[in-house]
């Protein structure tokens, strides 16, 4: 029988990211080594202390279904942090708890979206906040964020592109994958923009964190007027180290908690209990965990620009957060998707062709420094030699 696959998932585009790894893994296999520099993941294990909670929770029976919006004491525990850290005053019932990041951007966008809808999306950008408006039938319209302005918005075209039909702004910073961290004037002035034009703003800020070099990241929720039309978007993977136990967050006005609910009700339930468990201790027993693994982050990303700096036909960006760095090889002349297929081929080491994240990619490779320092050494040494002998080919 022929597989009957509904059309709208013709409007999804699968991973790019994805697609890379699993090229890498299945090297590996046969008994190549591969040097990972594609999957945006921490290399740290989880804090002791986070693991302790869990098993705590577990131990106690805590292994039943939550309220779907997630434990009352894990709301105010986020709650409490965004207004300790981010200076935005929610409530616990303006916060539900998600299975990561990913299902809250789809809690979100469905319950604000309407087909036709318009919604402007950085690019290059994460292509969750193409991939699920597309999904729903509304229109994801792309905003560049160019290298020579240090991945800034441009507030013009940000202007220029908004009509009648846009319902939103996404945002992401600090940025996957450009590593970019939105300035505070930038900031305000898209906040005024978002009221003149009585427009929601997605704020991701999961990485926010990760930030370097005296970097500052703010929550543009935090700006007058502004908490009222925000979604600020954040979970415990990277900060952390917790991806793969998936918790993540949306803090937003009570209305829109309640209307997202009723997706997340009927796609997830609830997140794990045991895993909330973890995710309270994860923010009242922070110690000093955070900052040590920011601090290495630091040396890794130090030592990554000099190096590819120094590679004829390549050049970047210091990034400014996240733990990405997206490398210019546009003088080569060759796709990016094309690259970095040689590079795994060749070289044996895995980095994401930049146009995976929007057409704004194109001409870029995004290499995650989430690997061991000794790793970004041999890598950045394969990049080289890699790179030079592609540039003798006639």
């Amino acid at each position: 029988m022929a597989a009957k696959i509904a059309a709208r998932m013709n409007r999804m585009a699968p991973s790019g990211i994805r697609k890379v790894n699993e090229k890498a893994l299945a090297m590996e296999r046969a008994g190549e080594k591969v040097l990972h520099f594609e999957i945006g993941r921490p290399d740290f294990d989880t804090p002791g202390y986070i693991k302790q909670a869990a098993e705590q929770a577990l131990a106690e029976g805590k292994v039943h279904y939550t309220s779907n919006f997630g434990l009352m004491e894990l709301r105010q525990a986020i709650a409490d942090k965004l207004k300790r850290e981010n200076n935005v005053d929610y409530k616990a019932a303006e916060v539900l708890v998600t299975v990561g990041l990913s299902e809250a951007v789809f809690a979100v966008l469905a319950a604000i979206l309407e087909e036709g809808d318009e919604i402007l999306v950085p690019d290059p950008g994460w292509l969750n906040y193409v991939n699920v408006p597309n999904l729903l039938g509304a229109v994801p319209v792309p905003y560049l964020l160019r290298e020579e302005s240090g991945y800034q918005i441009d507030l013009d075209e940000i202007r220029a592109k908004i009509t009648g039909r846009t319902r939103a702004i996404v945002i992401i910073t600090p940025s996957n994958p450009t590593g970019g961290v939105l300035a505070e004037d930038v900031l305000k002035e898209l906040a005024e923009i978002a009221i003149a034009n009585d427009l929601m703003v997605i704020s991701d800020e999961v990485y926010e964190r990760l930030v370097y070099g005296g970097a500052k990241h703010i929550s543009i929720a935090s700006l007058p007027g502004m908490k009222e039309r925000t979604f600020t978007m954040n979970g415990m993977s990277k900060a952390y180290a917790m991806d793969g136990w998936r918790l993540g967050y949306v803090a937003a006005p009570e209305e829109y908690i309640l209307a997202m609910n009723k997706f997340h009700q009927h796609n997830t339930t609830c997140a794990p209990s045991f895993v909330q468990a973890a995710a309270i201790a994860a923010l009242t027993q922070e110690g000093d965990e955070v900052k040590e693994m920011v601090k290495e982050y630091q040396r890794r990303r130090d030592y990554a620009v000099k190096a590819i700096n120094e590679i004829p036909g390549l050049h970047c960006e210091c990034p400014k957060g996240a733990f990405y760095i997206f490398i210019n090889c546009k003088s080569l002349n060759m796709k990016s998707a094309d690259l970095s297929a040689y590079l795994l081929e060749e070289a044996k080491i895995a980095l994401v062709p930049g146009d995976v994240f929007g057409p704004g990619g194109e001409g870029y490779l995004r290499m995650s420094f989430a690997n061991s320092y000794d790793n970004i050494v041999e890598g950045c040494a394969q990049l080289k030699k890699a790179v030079a002998l592609l540039q003798q080919k006639p």
